[in-house]
Parts: structure tokens; sequence; C-alpha cells
């Protein structure tokens, strides 16, 4: 706990360096009334002893010991791992997510009848949050039936920003990258925070955040705003604030993607990224914001789909890599919480290891805790035979497979029998209640507000007369709304996010044609066709027309537009990124956010 709130006070203390805002602005949002130490449980949680032998005789406790015995939690975790079978212990490490709308009769045999000890609520079956919280309920009533009556991990990939698998009425928050561009570690707390108390309330107690990935490759499209940043120290303190707010709503964070997949193009989904870099600049680097969130006690880290050849010649993925994994992430950096790897359904893993049940097998080698299937073992059962026969074979392997058990269930005590931890069966009642949080969306907006940057100020703020014409140009409906509340004379031309480079062509004629009795076009850019679509609209300045250029997702894209009026970063197609960029358009408040990464002349 001491080390965590020192670590909170560092962040806070250090904030100053990182954002240009008014020192009194600056004091008046930290006070808030929240006492950050009482809050946070990460020490508490992270603190394991599956490294250590114990020798206790298992013989002398009680036959029906289970989960909610009263012992201490590492005394607990040792027998119940000693006491479990081959296949219990296996399935304790394993987490698999289900598709449609609610967990097929395979997941929930999984959970009755071998004891899977994790699930994950991924982005397809998720557009009604009361569905899911119900899907958990049943899911967690059925560990519960088990012999040792383990609760389930719950996880979620509720990052903020672009990525958020919970959908329904869940918020869409400005993001990382915005964080990143207001500079303030307060902001990555309550952000998260926010997110997590909206999660929690449907039982989901694991998330996959915050991504602590840097910004380096500018063409990166996988991390891209999902980022801090470029600069590494920053991102590591601002990931340790936003691990202390998910924890200070009751859900464990996860530092993602270890050891860095920022400076790639390739999307480990598909490809193995391989990222050429010497282990100099690896250290001084890609490691700098593990290191923060290692000091703080971060409860668990997501292993990466990631190559580096320069530092392992045999181009093996982190994820399945044990020099990565235990010689440098748990022996070198002295890691203790759990490393969970990414989704061993992408081409990342599998086309390094041959196979899928292969490169289950190596994960669980390399040191990984958790193994992540995003669906339902089915066609490839022979994860589950194969790993089972090696146990049986192989005693260094089943050893190995027993300490991760043993880590789980002993972070599962420390979690669940904290005063903190997400109630394993949701209130069906407050959903609604609980789902936007309210408190969070007028953070969000709050947020948003300061991350807005000027890239090209031009004529700004912009108060057209009363008979001048606004042409509206973009994607989404907050856009549209939120322009109207300034900017009376207007008319929409509506593009489709998934724009493509005939619609885009389409779109920069049908602006051109229509521009001619309008006196400014604001115009959204989110992706390189709706780039070429304002790129277009060239002509319109010779004319004497006004364009201002709204980025709602990577700032890249939009440097090369320049030659227009006024363009301005928002980092998000969050509304309350909207919100924020038409207040700064309008002249209603102040750009505060400053470029969180560096921009090569």
């Amino acid at each position: 706990m001491r080390r965590l709130f020192l670590s909170l006070c560092f962040i806070f203390l250090h904030s100053i360096c990182f954002a240009q805002n008014s020192a009194q602005d600056k004091n008046q949002f930290v006070n808030k009334n929240i006492n950050l130490q009482s809050k946070n449980l990460m020490h508490e949680i992270s603190k394991n002893s599956a490294d250590i032998e114990l020798n206790l005789d298992v013989s002398k406790y009680p036959k029906d010991i289970n989960f909610w015995s009263n012992y201490p939690n590492p005394e607990l975790a040792y027998v119940i791992a000693k006491r479990m079978t081959d296949e219990e212990l296996l399935a304790q490490i394993l987490m698999f997510g289900w598709a449609g709308a609610e967990p097929s009769d395979l997941l929930n045999s999984w959970v009755s009848e071998r004891g899977l000890g994790s699930v994950k609520v991924f982005g397809w079956n998720t557009d009604n949050t009361t569905l899911v919280a119900k899907s958990i309920t049943s899911l967690q009533k059925r560990a519960q039936a088990c012999r040792f009556k383990i609760p389930l991990f719950v996880a979620t990939d509720q990052e903020g920003g672009w990525i958020r698998h919970v959908k329904g009425r869940t918020s869409i928050t400005p993001g990382n990258l915005s964080i990143g561009a207001d500079g303030y570690p307060i902001d990555s707390y309550y952000s998260a925070f926010y997110i997590c108390r909206e999660i929690a309330a449907l039982g989901i107690n694991l998330n996959f955040a915050p991504t602590v990935d840097l910004y380096t490759n500018k063409n990166s499209t996988i991390i891209g705003t999902r980022s801090f940043g470029e600069d590494a120290e920053k991102a590591g303190m601002l990931g340790v604030a936003f691990s202390s707010g998910s924890m200070a709503a009751g859900v464990i964070p996860t530092a993602k993607h270890f050891p860095g997949h920022g400076d790639t193009e390739n999307d480990s989904h598909v490809y193995l990224p391989s990222i050429d870099i010497d282990f100099q600049t690896f250290e001084n680097r890609e490691l700098v914001p593990f290191k923060y969130l290692i000091q703080a006690d971060v409860p668990a880290i997501m292993s990466g789909h990631l190559s580096f050849p320069q530092i392992r010649k045999n181009g093996e993925p982190a994820s399945l890599s044990e020099f990565f994994l235990t010689e440098l992430l748990r022996n070198k950096l002295g890691y203790k919480g759990l490393i969970i790897t990414d989704d061993m359904m992408m081409n990342g893993d599998t086309l390094y290891a041959g196979s899928l049940s292969n490169a289950f097998r190596m994960a669980i080698e390399a040191g990984n805790d958790i193994v992540i299937s995003s669906t339902t073992a089915q066609l490839n059962e022979s994860l589950w035979t194969s790993n089972i026969a090696r146990m049986k074979s192989v005693p260094e392997f089943r050893a190995k497979v027993e300490k991760a058990a043993r880590r789980v269930i002993e972070i599962k005590l420390n979690y669940f029998k904290s005063a903190n931890a997400v109630p394993l069966y949701p209130d069906m009642t407050k959903i609604d209640e609980l789902i936007p949080d309210k408190d969070g969306n007028d953070f969000f907006v709050e947020q948003a507000c300061r991350s807005i940057t000027v890239y090209k100020k031009g004529e700004l703020p912009y108060s057209p007369d009363s008979n001048q014409r606004v042409l509206l140009a973009g994607s989404e409906p907050s856009f549209f709304s939120e322009m109207k509340r300034y900017y009376k004379n207007t008319i929409d031309i509506k593009m489709s996010y998934n724009l493509g480079p005939n619609e885009a062509q389409y779109a920069g004629n049908l602006i051109l044609n229509r521009a001619e009795n309008f006196d400014v076009v604001f115009i959204c850019v989110w992706n390189e066709h709706s780039v070429k679509t304002a790129e277009m609209l060239k002509p319109l300045q010779k004319k004497g027309k006004k364009i201002v250029v709204f980025s709602i997702m990577s700032p890249v894209l939009a440097f090369d537009l320049s030659w227009v009026d006024t363009v301005l970063f928002g980092y998000s197609y969050s509304p309350f990124s909207f919100t924020a960029l038409s207040a700064v358009s309008a002249g209603k408040i102040d750009c505060q956010g400053i470029l969180p990464f560096s921009v090569e002349q």
C-alpha cells in the first residue's frame, strides 16, 4: 500500500511536467473529494507466494475445503492446487470467450464439467448489457457449483476510446491519446474509474487495460490512439494512474501488451509483428512503462504476440518466450502478478507455433498464468487433450501448470475476499441506473475539453454572421448535433465511417458542389479515405471559403492538411470529444491540449 501511495504522489507531482494548464485549474481538479490511497488495493491483490514452496501436509486439511474456507490465502491456494486433478489445474488457467448473445452450451459445460477458471466478454456479444449481466450471473453460479467453488475471472477489453468490447449503454470515452494530450495523471485515474464502474455493474472483474504501448510508429493503426503517446515515462505514469482508478472501482487492471506493441505497423491478429530494435533501445523505451507499473504492483500484465529479432534471433513471439516472460519479466524485473496471453486465436502466435494446441503448450512453458482463446475450444479440442497428456508424461510441464493455477487461485483469493471486489452476481435492478455512469459522463466532457489540440489555428474561434452558412461533413451523429448548438444556418453531408476510396471521391465531389452556397466547411477526418475527401476541397480555398478540419482519430492523418484554415485534434469519435471540439471552434473554451508525440519536419 505504501509503495502504491508513493507512486501516486510521484505521478501527481510530475504531472506538471506534462500539462501546460494553469496551476490553479490543476489544483482545483486534483483536489476532488476522492481518497486515492484507501481505494487502491493493487499491492494486496498482486502479492503472491506461488514461487515459494510451502511444503504443507495437505492431508491434514478438511476434505471439503474450498475457496471460501477460512485459511490464509497463500496456504489455501497451495492446498487447493495440490488437491486438484490435472484436468482441474489446466482448466483453471484457461480463459474462453463466447460468440452470440449468450454463452453456448459448450462454454457452460467447460465451466460446469471441467472447472474453467476464466471467461472473456468480447465485442460481438455485448449490445445488450442486461443480457451480459444475466450471462455472467449464470456462469458464476455454475462455477460455484464446482468442487472447490472458485469464482471466475470475468474479463473484457474496455480501454476507453475505440476499444470498447462492452457496448450497449456503456460510455464511448475519449481514450488514451486524448489523456496523453491533456497530460494529467488524475484524468487517467478518473477515466479508468468511471469506465470500470460501468463494467463492474455487470459483474466484470478484470479489464485488459491500460494500454501502455508507445506511439513510436506513427503509421500504426492497431495501436495508434490506444496509446498515451510516445513518451515512455509519461505513459508509465498515466498507466499507473489508470490502474489505480480501475482498482478504486473494484476492477483488476491488466497492463498490455508486454513488452511493447507500439513500434510496428503490423497487426498481431493477422501477422507476427517484427520490431527490429536493439536491447538498449528496448530497455530504455519499450520496458519503461512496464517498469513503472511493476513498481506500483499492477496485478496483471498481458503478453503480446510480438517478435524482437535483434533480441531473440529465433524470432519467437514474446507471448511464447521463456526469455521474455520468465527470465526478463519475472526474474529481472521482479514481477509477481498474473501474466495473461493475448488472444491465442490470433495469427501472431499460431503462425509461429504451427497449431493452436502447440501454441497453448508453448505459452504455458514460457510462463503465462492464463491462456486466452476468444472462442470456446471446439474444433480445437486437441489443445485440451494434448496438454493433459503432456501433464501426465512430463513432470516439469505439470509443475508449471500447477504453479500457474496456484498463482491464479491466490490472486483470486486476494481479490474476491477483499472489500473492494466486484460482486459475483450483479444487481439486475440497478444496471439501468448505473450504466451509463452519470458522474462519468460529466467527467468525460471535462477531460475531452482539456485534450483538444490546435494544429493550425487560423480564424479561431469562428463566429459566423447571421447570414453566413455552414456546411457540416462527417460520419458521427454527435458531430452534427453538437455543432448545431453553435451554428444554426447549416446543412449536413453524412459520410460512412467505413469510408472507402469510391465513397471518398463521391463525398468530395458532393461537398465541392454544395459548398458553392456556403461560407465555411467543417469536415471530420478519421481514416486515409476521409483525408482524401478533405484534400479534394482545396479549390474552395481560392474561392474564399473557410475550411475547418476536425481530426477524430490519429492526428498523423491530418498533418498534410495544413493548407486549410484551421485544424483541431480531438483524438476520438466520442460524443464527449465532439462536445469539446465544437465548443473550441465556437470560442466557448480555450484549447489546452498538447500533441502527445513529436512531429517530424
